[in-house]
């Protein structure tokens, strides 16, 4: 987003906080402060919850030292100072002692990717973020097997996505595609994925539209993006075209969630995490939930415009989010592959009435992982953290639903 546009829509969003200042329930629904924002990053990084997983804290007391304000630029230099040391550490070791620089490298590529933290919205931000691929490239020359770079052609553009495929495969190999959230990237699917590589399959993870490299911004036909993925796919040899299944976090659960339906002939099956179907898409739930939520760091609803093509104000956006409801577009309840539906009852970033309806609907049984005490994904601190959730439920689903076909 532009730093104008931006910056008109934090006053207009000022100013709706000045106008609400009276409710108690905006009260309780503000942005952090800065220094609340710091106290909360720390004590995420200590516990091991998003967006800190794998951050030291220590790490990130050193970045807080030098943040005073809420400037994006100082937030992002601060972030990557700490990261330059592992960056260079980890270059200087790559033959002496190249497991210690690959770890450098990651330390490296998760402060720098929580430096350009939630949007790139700021030419510090842009950098904190181009440092993290480069960062996160680096620590991927170590991987075996390898990681491979595609550039999918896209109307004039490209689709940038990571391909690794399990070693010594006899024949084509089933393959997931893999599609981010509102503010992870591929990077962080890619980390994960590479558990499922043991179990003879492959993936392939791209940013969702509007995030990261994509070419595209989010619209009512933005899963043209992802149908050119799956062409892709199926145009790989390596690939077995009919054993091909989608997994989407959050925004990517959106997405993964419609090419159930519009795809369904292309893919075998699909997973979800906390999808958006309906209310989400409400303007009510816009001003009730998603403005100054807690659950969500800071900045959701600036992260979640600059995604959005052609919205640059929050009435704009009241507006144009509904035409994104899978309801309103008339497709939900059609025919769909079978999914797995992952969410918490608590989750106050996406409403459990969404999952609880794409549950009902559609004309084959869906499998759900519902956690009565979980929040956004269904992670729950200490509990069902993200890694455990993506091990232990995830990866068996995925696993299951790409079985060769019985005879």
């Amino acid at each position: 987003m532009r730093r104008k546009q931006y910056s008109v829509f934090l006053a207009g969003w000022s100013a709706l906080f000045a106008l609400l200042s009276a409710n108690s329930f905006a009260q309780e629904q503000r942005e952090r402060t800065i220094e609340e924002i710091k106290t909360e990053a720390i004590h995420r990084a200590e516990v091991g919850q998003y967006p800190l997983i794998g951050l030291d804290p220590a790490d990130v007391r050193e970045a807080f030292q030098s943040i005073h304000t809420a400037d994006k630029d100082e937030w992002a230099a601060a972030f990557m100072h700490v990261a330059d040391r592992y960056f260079n550490e980890a270059k200087s070791r790559e033959k002496s002692d190249p497991d210690k620089a690959n770890a450098d490298y990651v330390r490296a590529w998760r402060l720098y990717s929580f430096g350009r933290w939630p949007i790139p919205a700021s030419s510090g931000k842009q950098r904190a973020y181009e440092k993290a691929i480069e960062a996160f490239l680096a620590h991927a020359r170590f991987f075996d097997p390898p990681l491979e770079v595609v550039h999918i052609p896209f109307e004039g553009k490209e689709i940038i996505g990571y391909l690794r495929l399990p070693k010594n495969a006899k024949g084509p190999v089933p393959l997931v595609i893999a599609v981010n959230g509102l503010d992870s990237r591929k990077e962080d699917l890619t980390e994960s994925f590479g558990a499922i590589l043991p179990f003879g399959i492959g993936f392939l993870a791209v940013d969702g539209p509007g995030t990261g490299q994509a070419p595209i911004k989010v619209s009512e036909t933005s899963e043209r993006m992802l149908s050119r993925v799956i062409d892709y796919a199926q145009s790989r040899p390596e690939i077995d075209k009919n054993r091909i299944a989608f997994h989407g976090v959050s925004w990517g659960a959106y997405w993964a969630t419609k090419m159930a339906i519009v795809e369904r002939a292309r893919l075998r099956g699909v997973s979800g995490q906390s999808p958006p179907v309906d209310r989400f898409f409400q303007k009510e739930f816009l001003m009730n939930s998603l403005l100054g939520n807690r659950e969500y760091l800071f900045d959701q609803v600036p992260a979640l415009m600059n995604i959005l093509e052609g919205v640059h104000t929050l009435e704009e956006m009241g507006e144009y989010l509904p035409k994104m409801s899978l309801v309103h577009q008339g497709l939900l309840g059609k025919p769909m592959v079978p999914m797995l539906i992952l969410a918490g009852a608590l989750d106050t970033q996406v409403p459990i009435e969404d999952e609880y309806l794409l549950l009902s609907k559609g004309d084959v049984p869906k499998e759900a992982w519902i956690n009565p005490q979980g929040g956004h994904l269904g992670r729950q601190v200490g509990v069902w953290p993200d890694p455990l959730i993506f091990k232990q439920v995830i990866i068996p689903w995925l696993v299951k639903t790409l079985e060769p076909p019985t005879h």
